[in-house]
């Protein structure tokens, strides 16, 4: 929803699947063989456990065009060691990637660098021999900006953790009567 009231009405480009498992070996490897054998594109793929260490979050993101979710989700929840299986529609909830990049600098750069960076409050992680480590993390749409922006100084090395979300929150009706 827009911030006028307007129902935003974006196409759906993928679909972001929260698989809470239990933490055991070889589950990761059970979950990533459906796929395979399915025929089903990762486009993201994040793994860590949760606040409970008997359970782990996967974090499966899928084009909508090339995976049937419905199959998918089936699929899923036949394996045995997968505890509960959430969809996270883009338009209700958070999505975040963390991208880590490394970008060649010299002198005459490396001041645009440190603007770019403070523009976009990304974090210097190091300085070094014409070299600055920059970490970035927002929505995945805006890590892509920035990593094209880095792109003409030169990237060294690049690393994003891929999507993870959270259904957002729900405001209480009577918070919004309140406020009213």
């Amino acid at each position: 929803m827009s911030a006028n009231g307007e129902i935003d009405e974006q196409p759906i480009a993928h679909h972001t699947l929260s698989v809470l498992v239990e933490n055991k070996a070889g589950v990761l490897a059970r979950v990533v063989n459906l796929f395979s054998r399915r025929g089903y594109n990762i486009s993201s793929l994040a793994v860590a456990p949760t606040d409970d260490d008997r359970f782990s979050r996967i974090t499966i993101v899928v084009d909508v065009a090339s995976s049937p979710l419905e199959q998918i989700v089936k699929q899923l929840d036949k394996l045995i060691n997968v505890v509960r299986i959430t969809e996270h529609d883009p338009r209700d909830s958070v999505e975040r990637e963390l991208l880590l990049v490394t970008v060649s600098v010299d002198p005459s750069t490396r001041t645009e660098m440190l603007d770019l960076a403070h523009e976009v409050e990304g974090r210097i992680l190091e300085d070094a021999d014409g070299r600055i480590t920059l970490s970035y993390e927002n929505d995945p749409s805006k890590v892509d900006v920035v990593e094209e922006r880095l792109r003409p100084f030169g990237i060294i090395e690049l690393q994003r953790t891929g999507r993870v979300a959270l259904p957002k929150l729900e405001r209480e009706a009577s918070l919004a009567s309140d406020e009213a």
